[in-house]
């Protein structure tokens, strides 16, 4: 998607959000029917995993994953296959998502170390292919809004002079806004794990981590005005996605508290603005799942009964962009899983988001 540098700051930003939201409506029907649905985890975070490698976009890292969810859902796809799907994935997304000196070439995607223990080597031949039964799978149309289009728009005006926090005027609007940023890029990156994040439309998504930041800040009002104006969304609207992303939180705070225990001595905090010449760090306290990719090798996943053989459509799957083709092969019926059945983050209708939230970050101290 060819738009300007940070263009929700410019003229036109009103204008680009309202054609966003327009293409969203006519976003693919995604019905979570993949026979491979439990490997989708794993797809995810390898094509996470490479993102971060290159230093692509957040818009890339999202619409590779995005590609990847309608794929699966429209084909039977071998394990083997899958890898090399991913990667295309990701390669297609960079090259409608960043500029062309960022997309990662050939030999530098063989040459990491999760290819190298996966067994896997890609040829130019293979990539290509898979780029063009991609393009026309979605009949050459790459412009599909994500939530990560979306959040940096909603982002501009989350922090002002009239927001609260515990009853006080916020010290710092500059810092108050980072810290918001950081955790809504946590927030986008958990949406990524879990495929019932699909049954949200891409601009409620982003409107929910917005909204679980805030939350996690104590930021109050937690919904305001001017984010239920931006966004047309309600409070009630936000409230079910919101309350996933929190218990996913919670749930990675718990995690980061008991390896923290664990550990025979502290490690020293990082600092969250470096000077010049420093790597950008997050804080100890503040999860991103992005920060431990690297630290996670890539295993091969079990093998598929499907053998090596080519990834066939769904015969129950009413394709609007994909056409026959000769090696394409039909399945037996595969039996749908429903987008609600067992996320992976426990779901409780008692978790209040909009009272007093216990898990608040120390960058408010005075």
């Amino acid at each position: 998607m060819e738009l300007e540098v940070e263009w929700w700051k410019g003229q036109l930003a009103g204008d680009i959000y309202q054609a966003l939201r327009y293409k969203e409506l006519k976003l693919p029907t995604y019905k979570g029917q993949s026979p491979q649905l439990t490997l989708r985890r794993y797809f995810a975070d390898l094509i996470a995993i490479v993102s971060n490698r290159f230093r692509l976009c957040p818009t890339a890292r999202h619409l590779a994953v995005y590609l990847l969810d309608l794929v699966m859902d429209r084909y039977d796809i071998s394990v083997q296959q899958l890898h090399v799907v991913a990667l295309s994935c990701l390669l297609l997304a960079s090259k409608f998502e960043e500029r062309e000196d960022r997309v990662p070439k050939l030999d530098m995607l063989n040459s990491l170390d999760c290819m190298s223990s996966m067994n896997l080597v890609l040829t130019k031949q293979s990539l290509l292919h898979m780029e063009l039964l991609l393009l026309e799978t979605f009949q050459w149309n790459l412009y599909l809004p994500t939530a990560a289009h979306f959040i940096e728009y909603y982002l501009s005006i989350t922090v002002q002079e009239s927001d609260l926090h515990g009853g006080w005027p916020v010290a710092s609007l500059e810092k108050t806004s980072l810290y918001v940023a950081k955790y809504a890029d946590y927030f986008l990156e958990v949406s990524l794990q879990d495929q019932v994040f699909l049954s949200y439309a891409p601009s409620l998504v982003a409107a929910a981590c917005v909204a679980s930041s805030r939350v996690v800040l104590r930021l109050s009002p937690t919904w305001p005005s001017r984010l239920q104006r931006l966004t047309v969304y309600s409070w009630d609207h936000l409230s079910a996605c919101a309350e996933r992303l929190l218990i996913a939180h919670d749930n990675d705070v718990k995690e980061a508290n008991r390896q923290k225990h664990q550990q025979p001595s502290p490690q020293p905090s990082q600092a969250l603005f470096p000077v010049q010449g420093q790597v950008s760090t997050v804080p100890h306290y503040l999860p991103r799942p992005a920060q431990h990719f690297p630290q996670q090798p890539c295993q091969p996943v079990p093998g598929s009964t499907h053998g090596s053989a080519p990834f066939m459509p769904h015969p129950n799957t009413q394709q609007s962009g994909a056409q026959s083709h000769g090696h394409l092969q039909p399945v037996g019926h595969a039996h749908p899983a429903p987008l609600d059945a067992k996320p992976s983050v426990p779901f409780n209708r008692g978790y209040q988001v909009n009272t007093h939230y216990t898990c608040a970050p120390p960058c408010f101290d005075r």
